[in-house]
């Protein structure tokens, strides 16, 4: 099963990963994966990041993934592949506008980040396929705490994550 770790970038989906990674499980850094395997294109300079072709990256990752074993697709990309679950990590968007200012990032990256959290965008562009969506709040909790939301997603307890759990309404007035 391919499942889709995935969501604004700040909101927790490394720490994750790494806590996947230390208890066995296969995670696949798509940032890594995409650097590695040449997949990077034009670099977009107003939005200070590279492109990435998500038809390119889907064809090169189905010849390397085994597909006997659980995958956790690690990276704010990682809906837009094929996949059987999508989990999109959540954060409110002040705390996330924090995280991604101590991270140094660009004041106009941070606002569409932060934006982008509060209206949904991942989680909306998630619901557009076809795969189970779920989300998960990762606001104030550790790395091993949303670890075992996303075991219980994989393990079907998932009523609670279903999408919608998260709202940040009064926050995208703030932001938008």
């Amino acid at each position: 099963m391919i499942i889709a770790l995935t969501g604004t970038p700040g909101t927790g989906k490394t720490a994750i990963a790494s806590c996947l990674r230390e208890k066995g499980e296969h995670v696949i850094d798509l940032n890594r994966y995409i650097d590695e395997n040449g997949l990077k294109e034009r670099f977009d300079k107003k939005r200070d990041t590279y492109n990435v072709d998500p038809d390119r990256l889907n064809r090169s990752l189905k010849d390397s993934v085994p597909k006997d074993t659980n995958i956790f697709l690690d990276g704010h990309l990682s809906h837009f592949l094929d996949c059987d679950i999508i989990i999109v990590v959540r954060c409110n968007p002040s705390v996330l506008h924090e995280r991604l200012r101590k991270r140094n990032y660009a004041s106009s990256k941070i606002i569409e980040n932060v934006q982008a959290e509060a209206l949904d965008v991942i989680l909306c562009e998630s619901a557009e396929t076809n795969a189970h969506v779920f989300e998960i709040d990762n606001t104030s909790c550790t790395a091993e705490q949303a670890t075992l939301m996303v075991t219980d997603i994989i393990n079907g307890n998932s009523e609670k994550y279903k999408p919608g759990s998260v709202n940040w309404i009064e926050e995208a007035e703030k932001w938008c």
